[in-house]
């Protein structure tokens, strides 16, 4: 009986402490702040600095773990790339972007034994493009050091993202030019549409520059690991005829790209978030605290009847010298009968003006 009597006390307490109605959160300060009154919801006209930027850049691109790469015979067969960017800055160390990219790169192989003797160097080319989604690190502001006031103007950056890839491929060697039916053979041609199934990754890093308010300077390297052992040129899995996909062991033909580039910063705000160190900004201020000298103005609007009392908020402007005043700078009369002190030969008993503020069957001395 008692224990029941408690849980009827006890759950409607339990059900009014859970209740969600916490009243308008919009007004600030209120129970969830830290009491600071100096408390805004977070919206564009609150930003203090610019976040979107377009980048665009482009340079070198070179397939390295393929079977057909771009590194033969101690010699550099050059291809290219260019990229287009929207980026986000989320905070001042962490960053999105949507990308685009394409580009060429030129390749050879040989294949071995007798097959190779017959075809001789293969070349072989790929275009591809490329949509991604980057997020980007910034390592020189999440570690920087509390105590470094120097100028922020340069910054290395760390990227990883996915994407989808579309790309043709063409590859020919010496047999592939004349006719052969020992197999079958013609120029290997592969040309992949964008799909669900072309996923690949990359990862890479960059150095940049703080050019100006409106412009940033990178050069830019990035590693993509393509998933797919057709990139290259080679065919279509390691069965290919000719097998130019069986010289390596790998099944993902991987390249990478070395850029320069450079972003425009959007927005009417002064800085970047991408280079805004909060540790530094808020050591700069108690720099500036600690090393100023206070300069206090006493007295700004002057004082005109001398009285100690600033006109800013003297209530009596025309004291007469030597009068005592309160704090409103008005003339001190102690027994309110309308002469100031100053005059008042009895001070503390009331009396008209004509008698000096004394009563009148009082004679001063």
């Amino acid at each position: 009986m008692k224990l029941n009597l408690l849980l009827a006390l006890a759950l409607p307490i339990a059900m009014y402490s859970q209740s969600t109605d916490v009243g308008n959160t919009s007004d600030y300060p209120n129970q969830f702040t830290s009491g600071s009154a100096n408390v805004h919801p977070f919206n564009n006209s609150s930003r203090m600095f610019r976040d979107w930027s377009i980048s665009v850049g482009g340079g070198g691109a070179f397939l390295q773990a393929a079977d057909v790469n771009s590194f033969y015979d101690g010699k550099v067969n050059f291809g290219y790339n260019a990229y287009i960017s929207l980026d986000k800055q989320i905070s001042h160390t962490f960053g999105m972007s949507l990308h685009y990219q394409m580009g060429k790169t030129n390749q050879k192989a040989m294949l071995p034994g007798a097959a190779g003797v017959a075809a001789g160097v293969a070349t072989a080319w790929t275009e591809y493009n490329q949509v991604s989604i980057l997020g980007d690190i910034n390592f020189s502001n999440l570690l920087r050091r509390t105590d470094n006031n120097s100028t922020y103007r340069w910054a290395l950056h760390g990227y990883g993202g996915i994407g989808l890839q579309g790309y043709k491929t063409l590859l020919l060697d010496n047999d592939m030019s004349k006719y052969s039916t020992s197999p079958k053979r013609i120029p290997i041609e592969i040309d992949q549409n964008i799909g669900l199934d072309t996923f690949f990754f990359e990862v890479g890093t960059g150095l940049k520059y703080n050019a100006s308010k409106l412009i940033d300077v990178e050069l830019r390297t990035m590693y993509i690991i393509t998933g797919d052992d057709s990139f290259d040129g080679g065919g279509y899995g390691k069965n290919a005829r000719p097998r130019y996909n069986a010289i390596a062991k790998g099944v993902s033909d991987n390249f990478f790209t070395v850029n320069l580039g450079l972003s425009f910063k959007l927005g009417k705000h002064e800085k970047h978030l991408a280079w805004v160190d909060p540790l530094q900004e808020i050591n700069n201020r108690i720099y500036v605290l600690e090393t100023t000298e206070p300069e206090f103005v006493v007295c700004e609007s002057g004082d005109a009847d001398n009285d100690g009392v600033c006109d800013d908020w003297d209530r009596q402007l025309d004291t007469p010298a030597g009068a005592r005043v309160d704090g409103a700078g008005v003339a001190l009369d102690m027994d309110l009968d309308g002469v100031i002190d100053l005059y008042d030969k009895c001070v503390t008993v009331p009396g008209p003006v004509e008698n000096n503020g004394c009563p009148t069957n009082y004679k001063p001395q």
